[in-house]
């Protein structure tokens, strides 16, 4: 048992999680079943609405950090809900997440019989999130508290808006507990990109939540569906983003694959390097496009090898003398750019044989790798002797922190993981 897991390997982090939210899911739903749903119409209009964005995410790619928006945006809406076309409405916290829990219950039938169902994570972070919101208006709502310090003016916009902020930030400290947990890479970075998506989609879910939550105070139920199609729009648009940056990805994904298809390097070589690579850079800090130049920078890191008359023994560049190395490298820099990749991958490629002093960070975590990739591949010594290797060349070749980094993330994942073969 690693330590932080319970009795069944699961991180005690994502117990404690899941463990409030079911706790809460439950208490919602029994206190709902004994005191009756208040205001039904609203109820059943918000449903639909968490629903209808539930199954919109039909289609959406495999890690997409929102894939229901319009759904999240019903969410907070309803969680935020005053009144409703000038009348009071009486719903109270536990009907919120009654009401939400239960429209995506009934909306993840069909991801699940596709056998693409929402994840344990998001699922119990989504909850949570609403729950906070709920928690921090509707009290003040249903007492009357929020209309005397804030009126129906300006002042009660920005109140929704510094509880939609504080939500978002709950749901992305949330985010990163989780992934830290699950991943044990440090949490700062991991929130920090938590923080940084806020800025894209979650931007726009949470200011239509906001706007849906006013507008339904001012004109009832009917503006619900037309506050609905710029979200709607945007996710299109999101999507079709994401497609092109999958696209990219696949294209420098195919060209790095060229030096396997001519047997310059090892079947797989390129991707265990990038997928450990990426690994490492997390472990070290890096996040965000910082991660994003070192994954294409690690696949594309013996492209240079395709200029070469002779194929080296095994593709293994770790084993040839330091001026070779660094004459590859060039060379393969000199190839990324051509193709029309990011300079930053360039310039990571041209410099991984550079003495590391001389380095900057992705190029020495690609050298590093790679060199254990080659090492392993290329000799008999395991992988712990190629991290062995690796140590007895930190004074000049490989930075001490990234080998150390890299035992680490080795250590977790198991040595033999990433291997060749």
């Amino acid at each position: 048992m690693r330590r932080g897991e319970g009795r069944w390997g699961v991180p005690r982090a994502v117990t404690a999680v899941h463990g409030a939210a079911l706790v809460l899911t439950l208490a919602a739903f029994a206190h709902t079943l004994w005191y009756g749903i208040a205001d039904p119409g609203h109820a059943l209009a918000f449903g639909a609405l968490v629903a209808t964005g539930e199954l919109a995410r039909w289609g959406a790619p495999r890690g997409e950090r929102e894939p229901a928006p319009l759904g999240a945006a019903g969410a907070l809406a309803y969680a935020l809900l005053g009144p409703s076309a000038g009348e009071p409405t009486t719903h109270g916290v536990f009907q919120v997440i009654a009401v939400v829990v239960a429209a995506q219950l009934l909306a993840a039938v069909p991801h699940v019989a596709r056998g693409n169902g929402p994840g344990p994570d998001l699922a119990a972070r989504r909850m949570l999130s609403v729950a906070f919101a709920a928690v921090c208006f509707q009290p003040l709502h249903n007492s009357g508290q929020s209309a005397r310090w804030f009126g129906e003016g300006p002042y009660f916009a920005l109140f929704l808006l510094l509880l939609l902020a504080l939500t978002a930030l709950c749901d992305a400290v949330l985010a990163a507990l989780l992934l830290r947990a699950r991943t044990r890479y440090p949490y700062g970075p991991l929130l920090r990109d938590e923080l940084r998506a806020l800025l894209g989609i979650g931007s726009a879910v949470c200011a239509t939540g906001a706007v849906m939550a006013i507008g339904v105070a001012v004109a009832g139920l009917w503006a619900l569906p037309v506050l609905c199609v710029p979200l709607l729009l945007t996710q299109v648009s999101y999507r079709r983003y994401a497609a092109v940056r999958t696209t990219y990805r696949q294209t420098i994904a195919s060209l790095a694959r060229a030096t396997e298809i001519a047997g310059y390097t090892p079947h797989g070589h390129a991707r265990r390097v990038a997928e450990l690579s990426t690994a490492v850079g997390r472990e070290l800090g890096l996040s965000g496009r910082e991660l994003t130049v070192l994954e294409h920078a690690a696949l594309m890191h013996d492209i240079g090898q395709l200029s070469l008359v002779d194929p080296v023994a095994g593709g293994a560049t770790a084993t040839l003398p330091a001026a070779e190395q660094r004459r590859i490298a060039l060379l393969g820099g000199a190839v990324v750019r051509q193709t029309g990749v990011d300079t930053a991958v360039a310039v990571v490629v041209e410099r991984q044989a550079d003495p590391y002093r001389e380095q900057p960070l992705s190029a020495r975590i690609v050298r590093a790798v790679n060199a254990y990739d080659d090492l392993c591949g290329a000799s008999v010594i395991g992988p712990l002797g190629a991290l062995e290797q690796l140590r007895l060349g930190t004074g000049h070749d490989y930075q001490p922190e990234v080998v150390e980094a890299l035992a680490g993330v080795l250590a977790r994942s198991g040595p033999t993981a990433l291997r060749p073969g």
